[in-house]
């Protein structure tokens, strides 16, 4: 019995299957699954922006008084004071969705070898390379956006709350309105969170790797070495030129990115402030990035080769 053939007339075979796969989107539906599959990248921010809304609001009570002390300053200070509340909101955020992001990729090539789940995902026509760059993508890419949506949400309602109590005290909103900037400022948190991405990519190909390779404690896994070789440095040598390079991936993207004034303040007080072409110019960030494309092509042949755990 003939079957009809599901081939387009006229186009080689090899040119429908190529269609088909182009149509099915591999690499979409492998960033959708592990959205899917892992709700804590937006259940964890939005839980700490819950409590951060919460704590804030129970900080209004008293903020008329403390206002008209603010008002009484020079506008250097009440800008500093008036406005942090907001940017501790933004790095508390940051910080949190960073963690995040390290836990997510330590589990990321870890968990489906555990659960044995590899299996059916291997059975897919999903390449590995595709299925790790799904992977890394929501560190790099989803959890900065995420941070960032969430954010702009709790300063919004920070702000409703802050200017429901002024106006019940009798004071006029345009007190914290004119000394928080916050197009401006969110402007500025968007591009510190694609800066600080980018920084921290080498750290998230490294986890990934360790996610792979390691049959269990993937967190020891990835921190034990490196504290090893800094402890050899340091007795062999005297020196700690490793210890402070782990540091300065971590913490280290900031005098790149941004033009602090004299003074040493880390206040963003103008758009001037921001360096991109300075930052993309930086020789440590292109080394982190090549050093991430290694950990990276790495996590592929591992997840290649390595079966359940």
């Amino acid at each position: 019995m003939n079957t009809q053939s599901n081939a387009v007339p006229g186009l080689p075979v090899e040119s429908t299957v190529t269609d088909r796969r182009y149509s099915t989107r591999p690499f979409y539906w492998s960033v959708r699954r592990e959205l899917w599959e892992n709700r804590s990248i937006y259940i964890a921010p939005l839980i700490v922006a819950a409590v951060q809304v919460f704590g804030f609001a129970i900080s209004t009570i008293g903020l008329a008084d403390r206002r008209r002390a603010v008002l009484l300053l020079d506008p250097a200070h009440q800008r500093a004071a008036i406005e942090q509340p907001y940017d501790l909101a933004a790095m508390m955020m940051i910080f949190i969705v960073f963690i995040v992001g390290v836990f997510y990729c330590l589990d990321a090539l870890h968990g489906e070898r555990r659960d044995r789940s590899i299996l059916f995902w291997k059975s897919l026509p999903v390449s590995d390379l595709t299925t790790v760059l799904s992977k890394v993508t929501i560190p790099l890419v989803f959890l900065p956006l995420i941070s960032f949506a969430i954010t702009v949400c709790v300063q919004s309602i920070m702000l409703l709350e802050t200017s429901v109590v002024l106006i019940f005290h009798g004071m006029s909103p345009a007190t914290t309105w004119a000394n928080v900037p916050v197009f401006q400022n969110w402007l500025v948190l968007l591009y510190g969170l694609v800066a600080i991405a980018l920084w921290h990519s080498p750290i998230y190909g490294w986890l990934l790797l360790v996610s792979g390779w390691a049959r269990r404690a993937t967190f020891l896994c990835a921190v034990l070495p490196l504290l090893a070789i800094g402890i050899f440095e340091r007795v062999t040598l005297g020196t700690s030129h490793f210890g402070s390079l782990v540091m300065k991936r971590l913490m280290g993207f900031a005098p790149g990115a941004f033009d602090f004034n004299p003074h040493h303040s880390i206040a963003i007080g103008s758009l001037t402030q921001l360096t991109p072409g300075r930052y993309l110019s930086t020789p440590a960030l292109w080394i982190g990035l090549v050093v991430a494309a290694a950990f990276l092509a790495v996590a592929v042949r591992l997840r290649r080769y390595r079966g359940p755990i």
